[in-house]
Formats: structure tokens, sequence, C-alpha cells
């Protein structure tokens, strides 16, 4: 009994704690050495589960040892939710990373509207759709910092917007875009071609700025000055479907923007984002969360490569949120833990497309030819009623990403097959709730460990910047009111 009201009051006392965080910008909780240099890594959407299935596939596989590259480097986790639900969403919980203050649904680097029944933090009413300063703005316009975005989605996504643009709803790509392209960021490597503007074309021409679209030798041979390089209408593709030849992986573009951002002499603030983690989530396909995964975990390894080299720089590792309730092991299979590596890994394993991947291929051939594609790239006989469901199914659209598993579209189906014959499960087709693991590396070893709040990250991510004037007062010295703005004017 003792114990309980222990417990009852621990528990009391954290939230309460949790309730009464503010938009303060105050210093993270023990003291952090600033470095020269900060790369952010967001592989967006990853639940633990995707990170465990995503070892022992490459331990099957012999893909490069036992470990992941970002397994030395795990301190802790994450608390990570919005302004008014415990359950984030990429804009709201990446914009705490970014601002210091939790944010609703769809709001990109603003304040929140005030939800008294339902805010889970303090929220000012008066400051409503305020823009809020972020930390790539501090670095640009405090430190002189090189500043750079290296996506997988259309550039003026979720992730990457949060960290360059403001607006309360996440979806504006046509204000999202242009805010970012007069941002003066240094590097900007992602997708959406289609969403480049004349404007911002006109834009990048009168200030140097280059731009590629579609052109990976181009952004190969690119060796100094600010650069966009976008290729695809809106996102890349996913890394087991990718035409190496066509496009860069995530890896790629991560050495190139460090390489290009590290020639300025006050050093630079990059975020990367493993966007498609949370798009294949979304769509419950297995192969794609451990592939795309494991690209990401590539991209990890060059940047902590590079952070170890020079000396001066700190990588930051976390998502943004769970998705999917990805597990090892389901309800529907008995004895999962009698199962071998084999059997738990052995039919993933010959999977060459993901779900996706392979609707595209379907859609090009005819009905009698679907058996055939689908063994070759996944080693499945699939049955005549799977094959009717294929047929009678709707094609998949791509702004319905985040409703891909619960859908009547052919990837679903498709990924529905292909998860029968592993061990793997899922329990949605959207966000989940947990608390998301924590890695980083300083080369004074000052990272944050144990769990913390998505606004201690914000914290220490100032600290390590080495801010002395915090995101509240910059907020107040780059922003102001139209209504004070225009005082007086008739």
């Amino acid at each position: 009994m003792k114990k309980a009201v222990v417990l009852l009051i621990l528990s009391v006392f954290f939230l309460g704690e949790l309730f009464a965080q503010t938009y303060n910008g105050k210093p993270y909780r023990k003291g952090v050495r600033p470095t020269k240099n900060i790369i952010l890594m967001i592989p967006d959407g990853t639940s633990i589960g995707v990170v465990t299935a995503a070892r022992w596939y490459q331990i099957y596989n012999e893909l490069g040892g036992k470990n992941l590259a970002i397994d030395p480097y795990f301190c802790g986790t994450v608390m990570t939710f919005s302004s008014n639900a415990p359950i984030g969403d990429s804009a709201p919980t990446t914009s705490c990373y970014m601002t210091g203050m939790p944010q609703q649904v769809g709001n990109v680097a603003i304040y929140p509207l005030a939800d008294p029944e339902h805010d889970l933090v303090e929220v000012d009413s008066t400051m409503s759709y305020q823009p809020l300063a972020t930390i790539l703005e501090a670095a640009r316009i405090v430190k002189n910092k090189a500043t750079g975005l290296v996506v997988k989605v259309e550039f003026p996504h979720a992730t990457p917007a949060v960290c360059s643009a403001h607006h309360y709803k996440r979806g504006r790509y046509d204000l999202l875009g242009s805010q970012m392209a007069y941002q003066n960021l240094d590097v900007m490597f992602g997708g959406g071609v289609s969403l480049v503007t004349d404007d911002m074309k006109q834009h990048f021409n009168s200030k140097g700025i280059a731009y590629y679209a579609n052109d990976i030798n181009a952004f190969r041979n690119h060796e100094q000055g600010k650069v966009w390089s976008l290729w695809c209408n809106r996102s890349m593709p996913y890394n087991l479907n990718r035409d190496t030849t066509k496009y860069p992986s995530l890896q790629e573009m991560t050495e190139k923007a460090i390489d290009l951002l590290s020639q300025n002499e006050n050093g630079f603030f990059l975020m990367v984002e493993g966007s498609k983690i949370d798009w294949v989530a979304h769509a419950n396909d297995a192969v794609g969360c451990i592939t795309e995964f494991l690209e990401f975990d590539k991209a990890v390894k060059s940047a902590i490569d590079f952070a170890k080299k020079e000396g001066n720089t700190t990588v930051v590792i976390l998502p943004d949120h769970g998705n999917s309730g990805f597990t090892i092991g389901r309800r529907d299979l008995d004895k999962s833990d009698r199962a071998s590596l084999e059997k738990l890994f052995g039919n993933v394993s010959k999977y060459k497309k993901t779900a996706e991947g392979l609707e595209r291929i379907l859609l090009k051939d005819k009905p009698e030819n679907f058996k055939r594609i689908i063994k070759e790239y996944t080693s499945i006989e699939i049955t005549d009623e799977e094959l009717e469901g294929l047929i009678n199914s709707k094609n998949y659209k791509a702004e319905n990403y985040m409703k891909v598993s619960d859908g009547k579209n052919m990837i679903a189906k498709l990924a529905e097959i292909m998860n029968q014959r592993t061990y793997f499960g899922f329990t949605t087709g959207g966000h989940t709730g947990e608390e998301v693991f924590l890695a980083a590396y300083h080369p004074q070893g000052d990272v944050p460990m144990g769990m913390n709040t998505n606004m201690e990250i914000n914290h220490y991510l100032a600290d390590v910047l080495g801010l002395q004037k915090r995101l509240p007062e910059l907020t107040q010295e780059i922003f102001a009111k139209h209504t004070e703005v225009f005082s007086g004017m008739n």
C-alpha cells in the first residue's frame, strides 16, 4: 500500500512538472558545451520495433556486422507530444524541437491556439498563431552559420518546413515553399520539383543560388555556393525501389551537404530527415520500414564519422513520433518465441521491392501476369483469392500516403500479402504515442540522457548552439504583428 502511495505521488509530481512547462527557452537541465556544428537527424515516424527489425535484418543478410551505426550512441528516450494531444504529428512535434513550444496538428513553427480543456502545457492565448523563431533561424541570424536541409519528401513537407517556415496549416505548400526559398538556406536537397515556382527560380537566379532539377550529375559536381537540388515532382523513391543512376541515396545527400556547409568558417546547422520511414509505416509495409531505416542508418554513419574527425560537431538523432505499432510477432502466430532467425527474416529478405514499387510494376502489365511478377520480386506464389483482391483494388494516390493501410488500394493489398508471409505485425496505419529513442554524439560527451520531453530537446539544441539570446527573445526581434507594423497608417 505504501509503495502504491509513493508511486501515485511521483506520478502526480511528474505530471505537474510536465503541465507547468512554458515557452521560456530556458537552458537544458545540465551544462552543455557549445559546438561549431550541429547535425539533427530525424527518422520520421520510427518506432523502436523498426530499429530492432532493421538490426536483425542486417545480421541475417550479413550486411555489415551485428550493430547499426546508431547503436553506440543511444542515450535515452523522448516524450514527444502536441500541445493538446499525447500522440504527435510531424508538424507540431518537430516544431517543438525547433522552437521549444509544442503545437497542434498541422502547425508549422507557430504558437498554438489555446485549448484549455486539453492543453498539456501552458498556452498563452494572446500569442496564438505567432510565428516562432527556430533553431535553424537562430543559427543563421544570430550565429551566422550555414544552414541546410536534406530530405526525401517534397521540400515544403512538414519536417523540413518547420525548420524554415511558419504557418498554421502544413498543407499550404505554396506559402511554405516560398518562405523556404527566401530563407537564404545554403543547401536544400530533396523532392518537390513541381513545387518550385517561377518566382522562386527568379529569386535563386538573382541571389546566385544554383538550382538543379532531376540532375544527379550537376548535384555531384557542385563544389561551392548555395544550392537547391531536387528530384521528382513530389517525393523521392523508397531506397528499395530507387534507380541509383537517377537518384542519390540519403547518405550521399548527407555527405554532400556536410561537404558544402562545412566551408562556412562559423560552422553550420544541418537537419537530415529519413522522411519516408514514416510513409512506409503508414502503409504497413514491413520490408519498406526496414530498408528505409537501414538507408537512414548509413547517413547516420556518415554524420558521426564527420563529427569524430572534425572534432567540433554535435549529432542528435531522434524520431518525431512513433508510427504503426510495428512488431516482430503477431497475435495470429503461435510459438513466435520458438521461431528461428531464418523463419523470422528469411521471407522478408527475398522482397526486392516495397509494396508501392511492386504496384507500379503491376499497373504497367496485364492481370494475367501478376502471379509471375509477384513471384519474381518476392518469391511469393499468391492464391487465386489474393489475385482477385489485387485486380479489384483501387489505385494508390500519393496524397493519401497517411491512409494507405486503411484503404482498398493495391498497395495495401500487396503489403498484406507480403506481411502474411512474415512474423511482422502492425496495430494501426497511423501515428502512435510511445516515447521515441534518443541518440547523440558530442565531442565532450555532453549528451542528453534519460527521459526528455520534446521541449527539453529544444533547450539542449539551443545550448549546444551556444545561444545567449534565447528563442523567445529572437522571436520578438524578427517577427512583428501586422497591427503594430501598420499602426497609424491610413
